[in-house]
C-alpha cells in the first residue's frame, strides 16, 4: 500500500513484524471508516491519516508479540471506543477470538460496522459495562486469556474493571504513556486486593505497555457497582473493601 507512511513501516521493523498487503489494505480501510464516522461522533481527536497509522494502528500492534507469547486464544478489548487496540489486532491475528467491549451504544454500533467492513470474522462486539459482565456468575468472568486496554483510565480503575474478566494466570496488557510508573505506585493497593502483580513494563516507540498477571481469583466483592470504581478507586481511602488473603 503506497499511502502507508514510512514511519509506520519503520515501527513494524522495530517490532520485527511483517504485514501482508491484504492486511495493510484492511487496516487502511479501517482508518477510512474511522475518519468517516468521526465526522458525526467523537471517536478520535486525530484528524491526519499519517498520524492515525502511527498513533492508533502501530500503537495497537505493539501488543502483538506479547499476545503471541502468551498463547492466548480469547482476548477482550476493554473500552474499545474507536476500535483500538482490538480491531488492528484482530486483522493481524486471525486465529485469536476478540471481544470488543464498549458501553456507549453508538460506538458499539460503529465497531460492529467496522468489523464487518474489514472482514473481521474473529470479532464480536458487546455493548455493556465491564462492571456488569465481570460480576460473579457471569460467563465473561474469569474467561479471557488476555484483556487489552488503551486510554481507559488510571491503573487502579482499570485493574478493577479488567482483572475479574481475566482467567487465573492470564494477563492484562495496558497501553500507557510516560506516567505509567506513577500510575503503578497509585495502584499498589488495587494490585494486592485484586490478586494480581505487575510482571513487566515495556517501553515502545509509542508508549509503555504494563503487563499484569492475575495470580488468584478475584474476590467476589469486585467489581463494584457500575461507576463506583471511577468514583472511588481502590486505595484512595481506607473504605476500599479488599479482604486479606
Amino acid at each position: 500500500m503506497s499511502n502507508v507512511p514510512h514511519a509506520f513501516h519503520e515501527g513494524l521493523s522495530q517490532l520485527q513484524m511483517e504485514l501482508e498487503d491484504g492486511e495493510l489494505d484492511r487496516l487502511g480501510r479501517f482508518l477510512d471508516l474511522l475518519f468517516e464516522a468521526n465526522a458525526v461522533m467523537n471517536l478520535t481527536g486525530i484528524r491526519e491519516r499519517d498520524v492515525g497509522w502511527n498513533r492508533h494502528v502501530l500503537d495497537s500492534l505493539t501488543l502483538v508479540p506479547l499476545i503471541e507469547a502468551s498463547g492466548a486464544g480469547r482476548v477482550l478489548d476493554l473500552g474499545s471506543g474507536g476500535g483500538f487496540p482490538g480491531l488492528p489486532l484482530a486483522v493481524t491475528m486471525p486465529d485469536v477470538q476478540f471481544l470488543l467491549l464498549e458501553a456507549t451504544g453508538k460506538k458499539a454500533r460503529f465497531l460492529e460496522q467496522a468489523a464487518s467492513g474489514i472482514d473481521c470474522t474473529n470479532v464480536e462486539v458487546l455493548d455493556e459495562r465491564a462492571e456488569i459482565i465481570g460480576e460473579p456468575g457471569c460467563v465473561h468472568r474469569d474467561h479471557y486469556d488476555v484483556v487489552v486496554a488503551r486510554a481507559v483510565g488510571p491503573m487502579p480503575v482499570l485493574l478493577e474493571l479488567a482483572m475479574p474478566l481475566v482467567r487465573v494466570g492470564g494477563l492484562l496488557l495496558a497501553i500507557k504513556g510516560e506516567r505509567a510508573g506513577e500510575e503503578l505506585k497509585d495502584a499498589a493497593r488495587a494490585l494486592d486486593v485484586l490478586r494480581s502483580r505487575v510482571i513487566d513494563q515495556r517501553r515502545t516507540g509509542t508508549g509503555t505497555i504494563v503487563v499484569v498477571e492475575k495470580i488468584d481469583e478475584t474476590p467476589a466483592d469486585y467489581p463494584r457497582r457500575p461507576g463506583e470504581p471511577r468514583r472511588q478507586p481502590i486505595g484512595c481511602d481506607s473504605r476500599s473493601r479488599g479482604k486479606s488473603r
